[in-house]
């Protein structure tokens, strides 16, 4: 299947910056779509994309996704990667929330009213979450558990995952939704937490530890994100399906500050603070369906992709860029 055609939302940010890279390494028209907004330092998001510029292939448009002409931009499009959101967990209680409703679930059911209409859609990658889990009590956790997010982020992610279901449903709009669990790597935004800790490493502060420090999550690195976002275009039998995508082992907090201080060569002074609400306690991705359905495996160790994100993250505080 050619594959031609692409638009990444929030193709400024983290994980939607490498996604608009690697598409267009791989010769392909990429439509990037990205508002800019104040979450975080927007020139984050201006540097992350800045080298893609002159190519010929890639096409910004600097917008709200509930804005656009999503009728004329499909007619021609392949694939759509959904990334654009409104991320964070503790952000979202109290006035904050609103933007989470708009971005999260009212964007998507945009997006989703144009894509039931646009006959040339091959395939809607929606990114989604492992917050929707919240507390699961089966690690690691299987796509058939009951979700149960634990903080209001969470709940619309949940919501705009089972808008995609509906579109799908009733209209024959072809998603994929995955559920990333705790993508890292360089370009990370400035409130995850290892970019916080390296930050903090460089300006030698103590790093904040919610809780204990013994809560577990799965990590994955960002290629492996991509990947994943890749095989989901394009597997056959994927399409209706919902898919965690983890980093393939769990580590607990505590064991990752100890890699940590490896990889920078000194301790690390740590701040327990008490834990935030919102967050769950462990969090852990069985793959088992990212396996069958995309073929796809993370082949980034922890260790290697911590690395990376030190290198990265050494280079931007250097040139000045504060967040």
């Amino acid at each position: 299947m050619n594959m031609n055609k692409s638009i990444v939302t929030g193709a400024a940010g983290f994980i939607g910056s490498h996604l608009v890279e690697t598409l267009l390494k791989q010769g392909q028209q990429v439509i990037g779509i990205d508002e800019f907004n104040s979450y975080y330092d927007p020139a984050l998001k201006r540097k992350n994309i800045a080298h893609l510029h002159n190519n010929p292939n890639f096409e910004l448009i600097e917008d709200d996704v509930q804005f656009v002409d999503w009728q004329t931009l499909l007619s021609d499009v392949d694939v759509v990667y959904h990334q654009a959101a409104q991320a964070g967990v503790r952000a979202s209680w109290g006035k904050g929330f609103r933007s989470y409703t708009e971005r999260n679930i009212s964007a998507t059911q945009i997006l989703l009213e144009a894509a039931k209409d646009a006959k040339h859609l091959k395939r809607l990658v929606f990114a989604s979450t492992s917050s929707i889990y919240g507390d699961a009590e089966t690690l690691p956790t299987h796509e058939g558990i009951c979700p149960a997010p634990v903080s209001p982020y969470g709940i619309t992610k949940l919501a705009a995952e089972r808008l995609c279901g509906l579109y799908y449903k009733n209209f024959g709009v072809p998603f994929v939704a995955l559920r990333y669990f705790t993508v890292y790597g360089p370009r990370q935004r400035p409130d995850m937490a290892f970019h916080k800790f390296f930050k903090a490493v460089i300006e030698n502060e103590a790093i904040p530890v919610y809780g204990d420090g013994e809560q577990t999550r799965d990590f994955t690195y960002i290629s492996d994100a991509v990947t994943a976002n890749l095989a989901a275009a394009t597997a056959p039998d994927a399409i209706g399906h919902i898919i965690n995508i983890g980093g393939g082992s769990r580590a607990v907090l505590s064991d990752v500050l100890n890699i940590m201080e490896e990889i920078v060569g000194q301790p690390i002074k740590r701040q327990h603070i008490e834990r935030a609400m919102g967050d769950a306690r462990h969090t852990g991705a069985d793959i088992t369906k990212a396996k069958q359905l995309l073929g796809w495996q993370p082949q980034v160790s922890l260790r290697e992709g911590l690395t990376q994100e030190w290198q990265w993250v050494k280079e931007l505080y250097q040139l000045g860029v504060r967040s």
